[in-house]
């Protein structure tokens, strides 16, 4: 499954919790913040100021390997 900007950082953490290491890699330290889950990949990364484009790369890249 790929992941899309639009999914939430809670959904995306129930498919795989060691994606909650790649986050904090690329700058997002609120993982574990309750009102994260129901935040977008995307409204996060403009909350964080992230590439939101890097930050799907990176994270499918690792559950391509996971």
């Amino acid at each position: 499954m790929q992941v899309t900007k639009d999914m939430t950082i809670g959904e995306l953490l129930m498919m795989n919790r060691s994606v909650g290491a790649v986050l904090m890699q690329n700058g997002m330290h609120c993982v574990g913040c309750p009102s994260a889950a129901g935040e977008t990949l995307e409204e996060a990364s403009l909350v964080h100021g992230m590439d939101i484009d890097k930050l799907i790369a990176d994270i499918n890249a690792f559950l391509a390997n996971a």
